[in-house]
């Protein structure tokens, strides 16, 4: 029997990487989208870019969608990218609503045009929720975004429905709660914190710079989310889930963690910043694992581990600067 194929957009990603890997070890046939630029960064899929299918697209360019789908015929496509970092939709939120937004449409649509057999996963996020309508938060929760990059999550989850309910797609959208892995990029607040834990232990910084470390988010561990994004599409019918680990911790909390694992109290170091302030920032995200998680069978990671895993890749990476191809 011929091997599945799978199309991932966003491959250079946290999740995207991940996913490549997960589905390499399936033994499917990996294509994965990049964007013409000439400052690609392969890092995350350095070691395994040989046994990758890398194509050309964009989210913004619909007739580049086409053309993928029509040339590698993809049995699933998962789509994680997107301008996904909350602050910068702040300062591009045009930009933000026509590459997390209108990009799932263009998707999408060339998906119906294609072949309406793919199978499609959209990667909505927590922070639709917002200012949030109940704790904890379910899949039918009402969405109150509360920042550009929340706005268009929810214009992307919502057209995702649309399209499976007017063009019987199987399409699927999983709302997924903060995951984090090494390979997050250093502008999120955990691989910053990380980061500088590593460094002002070694010495080689002296402050770290935060915003708001009240507020209390629900952190897991990259890989095991996309084993449910995977999952999710192995369902005998299409539906929206929500994946979190059920457990909430301040940015704070995260601090103290991330400084005791290097023996060093956390309060002389770190400086609120109000530069790091969100304009609007969310409230509780909170969600409880419920039977659908179960059936889901998502092994999810506490925050300590998620914590403990990012700083030894810190403390590596920049006590030996050298060292390459890492596979972490």
């Amino acid at each position: 029997m011929a091997s599945k194929r799978a199309l991932i957009t966003g491959i250079t990603g946290q999740d995207g990487s991940y996913m490549a890997e997960f589905l390499l070890e399936k033994g499917y046939q990996v294509i994965g989208m990049i964007r013409r630029s000439s400052t690609i960064n392969f890092e995350r899929i350095h070691h395994i870019q040989e046994r990758l299918t890398l194509v050309q697209g964009d989210l913004l360019d619909q007739a580049s969608l086409i053309d993928i789908l029509s040339v590698h015929r993809p049995h699933e496509v998962y789509n994680l990218a997107a301008q996904s970092f909350v602050q910068t939709s702040w300062n591009q939120p045009v930009f933000t609503g026509e590459v997390t937004g209108l990009g799932v449409t263009r998707l999408l649509d060339a998906i119906r045009l294609i072949d309406s057999d793919i199978r499609f996963y959209q990667a909505s996020s927590s922070e639709m929720f917002g200012k949030v309508r109940e704790v904890p938060q379910t899949e039918v929760t009402s969405f109150y975004p509360r920042s550009p990059y929340g706005v268009a999550k929810v214009y992307g989850h919502w057209i995702t429905v649309n399209y499976r309910e007017s063009y019987g797609l199987f399409a699927v959208s999983g709302i997924c709660f903060n995951h984090e892995s090494p390979r997050r990029g250093q502008e999120f607040v955990t691989r910053k914190i990380a980061r500088a834990a590593a460094m002002i232990k070694l010495g080689k910084e002296k402050e770290l710079r935060l915003g708001n470390l009240e507020s209390q988010r629900d952190w897991g561990f990259a890989p095991d989310y996309v084993r449910g994004m995977w999952l999710m599409l192995q369902q005998d019918k299409p539906d929206d889930f929500v994946m979190a680990t059920g457990r909430t911790h301040s940015v704070g909390r995260f601090v103290e963690l991330a400084f005791e694992m290097v023996g060093l109290d956390y309060r002389p170091y770190v400086v609120q910043d109000p530069q790091f302030m969100r304009p609007a920032d969310v409230d509780l995200l909170d969600d409880h694992v419920n039977q659908r998680l179960v059936v889901l069978a998502l092994l999810l990671t506490i925050l300590s581990a998620v914590t403990l895993v990012m700083w030894r890749y810190h403390r590596r990476d920049y006590a030996s600067p050298r060292r390459t191809g890492r596979r972490i």
